[in-house]
């Protein structure tokens, strides 16, 4: 592999990995989180619950971080390296995927999963967090959708702008 193939490489799989999270958070803006407001609460509460369980795997785990490993990697060396045409995309991108996904996962999402893995289903309590959840929760993600596909157009448009080998 030559000098050139591999930044277009990574950042082919910075742009396939900020597609495919982006995908993923579009779904539950789009219907998960909306199907899950239909449940009664206690039902929608304990539902979200064992998602923020289930989510926690190698496979989704191995991407959504994997993604943001490599955005700080790729985005560091475009930045000492510089190429003619579109490093400035590239960078771009890597700065949506770490700061506009995964920072706010880690700022937004995962605080509001904390203080909802904290509460009974069933509750009171849980009944009057699970309706402020559910809007909170659901901006944050329009947010890191937004930014991881964002994130997907800008790298994608890289690929096509790197020098070729």
């Amino acid at each position: 592999m030559d000098d050139a193939s591999l930044p277009r490489l990574a950042t082919l799989l910075a742009a396939l990995g900020s597609g495919l999270i982006g995908g993923v958070f579009f779904a539950f803006s789009t219907f998960v989180m909306q199907a899950l407001a239909r449940l009664p609460p206690a039902q929608g509460l304990a539902a979200m619950q064992h998602i923020n369980v289930t989510v926690l795997n190698p496979l989704f785990l191995g991407v959504f971080m994997g993604t943001a490993l490599l955005g700080v990697a790729l985005g560091g060396w475009t930045l000492l390296r510089w190429p003619a045409s579109g490093g400035a995309w590239v960078v771009a991108g890597c700065v949506l995927y770490v700061v506009g996904c995964f920072g706010v996962t880690v700022a937004a999402n995962v605080p509001l999963n904390d203080k909802l893995a904290a509460v009974q289903a069933g509750s009171a309590e849980g009944v009057a967090l699970w309706q402020a959840y559910l809007q909170d929760w659901t901006r944050w993600n329009h947010v890191r959708t937004l930014a991881s596909l964002a994130a997907a157009a800008a790298l994608g448009w890289a690929v096509w702008r790197l020098p070729a080998a």
